[in-house]
């Protein structure tokens, strides 16, 4: 184990999953005990000390949350984070909920799992630190400073707001591309509130199935509809005294709108097949790449939530126009990526050449695409800096900044072209890209659907989420070359 590595104990009945954390999480310089259960966990408990729970919620024997009511008295320093399945929580939840660092919904990535053990053994190293000192202040969780990068114009302007907006409990709105960061501006927001050392509940609307919303914001009473074979706590009072984040909020049926609009204005929580409410003090901050506006000018989304929900807006700036930025973003990046290899510089990382590769590049992807280059490049290479030839295939593509005026302004007006219009508007000039293509391939299955984005989507075999973020990106890059 390293200087700066946990200790772990894990627990799961699901033995691939057992298997899969043994190994990784001794590859991220931890040490782990692994149980197949929740008496298991309980009984090496006894046994030694842990910095880490990181526990199933159901398992066999003891659930995770009574594995962590029994760490109250054998290890209260632990932090635990819980493994749920979609909002299988149960109402023991409120009774502990400031115990708990952090949620994540199964299944989960990796990098999301390397993501919490990095903040907490980043708070251990504070706490350490202030110990020595005397000093007990409330830890200010300064990773989110750390990964929330970029020192442009457009970057400052949304540190600025940030700064300004967190000491609220107003709403907030965070609109921007797919991959620009809206949950790690949530999440900043979170950690300069007065709220920092409360729960943060992310919640992704597009995810979950939609007659399992509601359940899973607000709970249920067992046995309130069928398929409610016990009690369940809603997200909402998960998150009481903290911060729940909705992204992709405009994905929420209209009758959870008209729900969460009555809490927003009310504090009040009913579960579903309940008669009496529950007073909750949560701050809420949304997230979207559609616009909402919009939505409301189409009937998909009320108008009065959306005033309720706009007190403030943050606009994350997509990564192609904030290239300032990039040199920066790769060198934090290759420190999470690289640990150890004292890359610290964009000199010592990539050559001339390849940075220009990247510079060149339109980014749809925003930071999380540069942040699966980077990997892929850092992976690759032996020797550094890297090379061109260290580059995903994508990058050495003809950046869009080459396509055609005719094509983007054609692409952008045929999102909304009648079925007539669109052969017209399909006339691209020869020689296209690859994203000419896309955008080809993207106007043709609208046209053949009369517009229909969620068939459209569908037969292209892309989520509609990933379809409003290309169709905003086309009508993005036909603005610029207007």
């Amino acid at each position: 184990m390293s200087a700066d590595g946990l200790k772990i104990l894990f627990a799961d009945d699901e033995k691939s999953l057992r298997e899969l954390i043994r190994l990784e999480i001794a590859a991220m310089g931890h040490t782990v005990t692994v149980c197949s259960d929740g008496l298991s966990a309980i009984e090496a408990l006894k046994k030694d000390q842990y910095d880490v729970l990181l526990l199933d919620l159901d398992m066999p024997g003891a659930s995770g949350l009574e594995v962590i009511q029994a760490a109250h008295s054998m290890n209260p320093a632990a932090k635990a984070v819980i493994l749920t399945g979609k909002g299988s929580l149960q109402s023991a939840v409120a009774g502990i909920r400031e115990k708990i660092f952090d949620y994540l919904t199964k299944p989960c990535r990796l990098t999301e799992i390397e993501d919490v053990l990095r903040r907490i053994a980043e708070e251990k190293k504070l706490i350490q630190k202030q110990s020595a000192g005397g000093e007990r202040k409330r830890l200010e969780r300064v990773e989110v400073e750390q990964r929330l990068v970029g020192g442009s114009d457009a970057m400052r302007r949304v540190h600025l707001l940030i700064d300004k907006i967190a000491p609220t409990d107003s709403t907030v709105v965070i609109l921007g591309e797919t991959g620009t960061g809206k949950e790690l501006a949530a999440r900043e927001v979170h950690a300069k509130s007065r709220r920092a050392d409360k729960p943060f509940v992310p919640v992704n609307c597009g995810a979950l199935p939609e007659n399992l919303i509601e359940s899973e914001l607000f709970g249920h009473k067992k046995g309130s509809f069928t398929g409610a074979d016990s009690q369940r706590v809603g997200l909402l009072e998960v998150a009481d005294k903290g911060t729940l984040f909705l992204d992709e909020i405009g994905e929420l049926p209209k009758g959870v709108q008209s729900k969460l609009l009555r809490f927003l204005e009310s504090g009040e929580v009913r579960r579903i097949g309940e008669n009496t409410s529950r007073i909750c003090d949560v701050r809420v901050i949304c997230a979207t790449l559609r616009n909402l506006e919009e939505m409301v000018a189409q009937g998909g989304f009320r108008q009065d939530l959306w005033f309720r929900i706009n007190t403030f807006e943050i606009q994350l700036p997509p990564l192609r126009r904030r290239l300032e930025d990039l040199p920066e973003l790769i060198v934090h990046l290759t420190s999470r990526y690289k640990k150890g290899a004292n890359l610290k510089s964009i000199d010592e990382i990539f050559t001339p050449e390849a940075f220009e590769l990247l510079r060149r590049f339109d980014w749809p992807g925003n930071i999380r695409q540069l942040a699966n280059v980077v990997e892929h490049a850092l992976t690759l290479t032996e020797r550094f800096p890297a090379g061109p030839e260290a580059l995903p295939h994508q990058i050495h593509e003809m950046p869009a900044a080459s396509v055609s005026k005719t094509s983007r302004t054609a692409s952008a007006k045929a999102i909304s072209a009648s079925d007539e219009d669109a052969d017209e508007l399909m006339a691209f000039d020869s020689g296209k890209t690859l994203r000419d293509l896309e955008n080809e391939a993207i106007v043709s299955a609208l046209r053949r659907n009369g517009g229909n984005k969620a068939k459209a989507a569908e037969e292209l075999g892309i989520s509609l989420k990933t379809l409003y973020n290309k169709l905003n990106q086309i009508q993005d890059t036909a603005k610029k070359t207007d």
